[in-house]
């Protein structure tokens, strides 16, 4: 299974990355916006994007070349082999979509989703071909985090799911095997784990967001690049990790609702950056500064990664 010619819906924070991703896999890579002026922006963006990679050393500014974008959904998704949509999170609109995309597309199209947490298997509920759509879930920002989940759904085929992981690592990247549909899928049940846990210490008063922060930073998550959750509870015993979750376990948030903490902000507006504070002053704070030191390191990382596989 080939994928020359790719579509991606969406000029957003994922699409524009999405689709340099796709062109240092060698494949044709068409952003798809809601108007001629969208589209531009996206093109823009990927441009900006594949510019920063190749500062990096990490693609060479010849695959901006393989990325071109238009307002013509129809045709993009018709001259396809591969179609990816990053829109807005709204399970109706995601199945109208795909159903609108394969009444287009060729028979032989695989068709995925960029969701984060919705289910694949209710997106394709409305297409007669589900065996080919899954979800390739890339992560912010798309262009330089590794990891993408492969989700299948229900009726998924086993080949289209390996046929995608083949080309997402030919991409360079990481590409992670869902087997079972669920909420979530597999990083942000692990995220939203760690945000409950989070949120209720601060909650508690165990502790301030800027030192739950400098402990994760400084402590566990300082090593996660290298050393994986199973691989730390293997190295200091089993039975170790079992007398520790025994003990704090029943001290953990439970609820099966999010903390009250966190609904209390969003009840008064206190959304993060957006609206310039949250468990932050964003006023004092620069997200900018945040940004730019997230990308600079992912991208370092990167280089780290190809150059231990040098």
């Amino acid at each position: 299974m080939d994928f020359e010619q790719a579509a991606v819906i969406g000029t957003g924070t994922m699409g524009p990355g999405i689709a340099v991703v796709l062109a240092m896999g060698g494949v044709e890579a068409t952003i798809v916006g809601r108007t001629d002026a969208s589209a531009a922006r996206g093109l823009s963006a990927a441009r900006d994007q594949g510019r920063m990679l190749a500062d990096h050393g990490l693609a060479k500014l010849e695959i901006l070349e393989r990325i071109k974008s238009t307002s013509d959904l129809e045709r993009a998704v018709r001259d396809a082999d591969l179609v990816i949509e990053s829109t807005p999170e709204d399970l109706t609109f995601k199945q109208n979509l795909f159903a609108r995309l394969e009444s287009v597309a060729e028979p032989e199209a695989v068709l995925a989703s960029n969701t984060s947490a919705l289910s694949i298997t209710a997106i394709a509920a409305k297409c007669m071909r589900p065996e080919r759509t899954l979800t390739t879930h890339f992560w912010n920002p798309a262009f330089a985090m590794p990891l993408v989940e492969i989700v299948q759904g229900d009726k998924t085929s086993a080949e289209v799911a390996e046929a995608v992981r083949t080309l997402l690592r030919s991409c360079g990247k990481v590409p992670v095997l869902i087997k079972k549909d669920r909420p979530g899928q597999l990083g942000n049940r692990l995220q939203s784990a760690l945000y409950r846990e989070a949120i209720h210490i601060v909650e508690e008063g165990i502790a301030d967001a800027e030192d739950v922060d400098l402990a994760a930073k400084c402590g566990f998550g300082l090593r996660l690049p290298v050393y994986g959750i199973f691989e730390h509870q293997d190295a200091v015993g089993l039975d170790l990790v079992l007398s520790v979750v025994n003990y704090v376990s029943p001290d953990l948030y439970l609820d099966r609702e999010a903390p009250q903490l966190l609904r209390q902000l969003v009840a008064g507006k206190k959304l993060g950056v957006k609206s310039g504070s949250g468990f932050y002053d964003w006023s004092v704070k620069s997200f900018e500064e945040v940004k730019q030191r997230r990308d600079s390191f992912v991208l370092d990382m990167a280089k780290r990664r190809r150059g231990r596989k040098g």
